[in-house]
């Protein structure tokens, strides 16, 4: 074999260096394409729900809440992501509220949401409370005659409200804007509201006059197109529905899973509410979560959004318990606490009588309670009437042991509705008894006075309430006409009460509330009891 020409030698030289120049580019341009690629972004929302103004509150039994010690722990998580974090509330933070709040037509409240920082909310039921009128002034800014004397006119709220499904009936447009995109880390996020829907059941009329509420997946969905129609592809919702899991997101249920499996699949997360209880979950590829209520909880989410596809491409929840004791309180809220607190101290500390034992909202098997027994005789004794009726929707907390203040009344029962006088007949008693089955529900017992009920619910609807008597054992006449006392919501029909409607010879009394306070005034001391009044069969 020859040897290989100069010329032969030569080209393979230059080849190997042209190959080489190449492969060299090449790392080149990966390298500086690789530097270019956007990293992913992590965002990180930070939720609640159904705070209802419990600025000054907190569950002892837990020794969590307490509006200094949530906007603690907010702050805390925020600083681990300070550029990509947002708040975010899922409706009903007023109404019920605590008296701080409420006394000052829940302004502290929205006042405490701003200094905390939050960046949207959408409306519960008892935004509506008081009505839409009321509820925007919140939300918009405005003046109020039992506020503006002392703080002039009311600013509202510095991030905004959304809900898709409140509509005006006169334009058949939505009252508050349905969705708000916020952009984080460069990448546009959709937050679409709902409100529940049965809200018309749960308020008083004239908390819903001149609005409907639309179904909340509709809602979703022709507001989602919307989103992605302007290139939105990490979509949020938060709906004020109710939901549950177990902790470790097993057995979800309840109106937001359904909710959850009908909207669109660019929908990433839902935010719920309404039932105060957990919900950490993941349903149709769909994180849900729900924090508890009263500020003893939030909810954190964390999100990895791709930048180039806007698509949310991991996401994970933690429920924080806000503990007390494992936090210092922020002092900038704990100012604004204490100085409303001060504001209306005279009225809440006024001492209107004494108990020995504490006394509990909660029902026993049967579904009484000792609560609300002292409610329901204090109803009857400022009418004078047969029986009285409370809802037990309509009583918020317990009274401890020792001196009962004025505030702890009010915390009690802060709906300030009227009491109600009317006549029913027995037929209509019983019916009564089997509205607290209405729609498919699985009982809200009705406090009573003045009457003993026994019941079985394993029973076909209508045919639950076995029997009534008086208290002596005296059976109730079907056709006697007797006389008896509720409060407003109820008389006009609220919680499935619907037999209330049409109750006869109507007569307004004053506020459960001033009852209530009458009652305790006038014994001293008080230690109601679970006593019997009503009894379940088939436990």
């Amino acid at each position: 074999m020859g040897k290989p020409s100069f010329s032969k030698i030569k080209w393979s030289f230059v080849a190997a260096t042209l190959a080489l120049s190449t492969l060299s580019s090449s790392f080149a341009m990966d390298t500086a394409n690789a530097a270019k690629t956007p990293k992913n972004v992590n965002v990180q929302l930070l939720g609640i729900n159904d705070f209802h103004g419990q600025l000054d509150t907190y569950n002892t039994k837990l020794n969590a809440g307490g509006a200094e010690y949530l906007a603690a722990y907010l702050k805390q998580r925020e600083a681990t992501n300070p550029e990509n974090t947002l708040k975010v509330h899922a409706g009903d933070a007023v109404g019920a509220s605590s008296p701080v709040s409420a006394l000052l037509q829940d302004e502290p409240t929205i006042d405490f949401l701003n200094e905390t920082g939050f960046d949207v909310g959408t409306v519960g039921n008892h935004e509506f409370d008081e009505g839409v009128q009321e509820m925007l002034r919140l939300i918009n800014g405005g003046s109020h005659p039992k506020t503006v004397d002392k703080y002039g006119e009311f600013e509202g709220a510095d991030f905004p409200y959304v809900a898709a499904n409140v509509i005006n009936k006169e334009t058949n447009k939505p009252v508050l804007p349905p969705y708000v995109i916020k952009k984080v880390g460069g990448v546009p996020i959709g937050f679409i509201g709902v409100a529940l829907s049965d809200t018309p059941s749960v308020v008083m009329p004239s908390g819903v006059e001149g609005v409907e509420f639309t179904d909340e997946t509709q809602a979703i969905n022709k507001y989602a197109a919307e989103l992605k129609a302007k290139g939105v592809k990490s979509i949020v919702v938060l709906a004020h529905n109710p939901s549950t899991s177990n902790a470790d997101g097993s057995n979800p249920s309840g109106e937001l899973v359904d909710i959850a499996k009908g909207v669109d699949d660019e929908v990433d997360v839902l935010f719920g509410g309404h039932n105060h209880a957990l919900t950490n979950a993941t349903v149709d590829n769909k994180l849900l979560v729900q924090s508890y209520s009263y500020g003893t909880a939030f909810s954190d989410v964390d999100l990895v959004i791709n930048p180039l596809t806007k698509d949310i491409v991991q996401k994970k929840a933690e429920i924080v318990t806000t503990y007390r004791d494992k936090i210092e309180p922020d002092a900038q809220i704990k100012k604004l606490v204490d100085k409303y607190t001060a504001d209306v101290a005279p009225i809440l500390n006024e001492k209107i009588g004494t108990t020995p034992s504490p006394i509990s909202k909660e029902q026993n098997a049967d579904g009484e309670s000792a609560m609300g027994n002292m409610i329901a005789d204090s109803m009857k004794a400022q009418t004078g009437t047969d029986f009285a009726f409370m809802n037990p929707g309509g009583i918020r907390a317990d009274i401890d042991a020792g001196d009962i203040l004025w505030k702890e009344a009010f915390t009690v029962q802060p709906f300030g509705n009227d009491l109600v006088k009317m006549e029913l007949t027995g037929d209509q008693v019983k019916s009564l008894f089997n509205d607290q089955w209405a729609n498919g529900s699985s009982g809200k017992i009705l406090q009573i006075s003045g009457l003993k009920v026994k019941y079985d619910d394993s029973k076909p609807a209508g045919e639950k309430v076995v029997e009534i008597t008086l208290p002596d054992g005296t059976p109730l006449d079907p056709s006697k006409t007797y006389t008896a006392t509720v409060n407003s919501f109820m008389a006009s029909g609220g919680d499935g009460y619907t037999t209330l409607k049409d109750g006869q010879n109507k007569v307004v009394d004053i506020v459960d509330l001033d009852a209530l306070v009458k009652y305790i005034k006038s014994k001293g001391e008080v230690n109601p009891s679970i006593d019997g009044r009503i009894t379940k069969l088939n436990k």
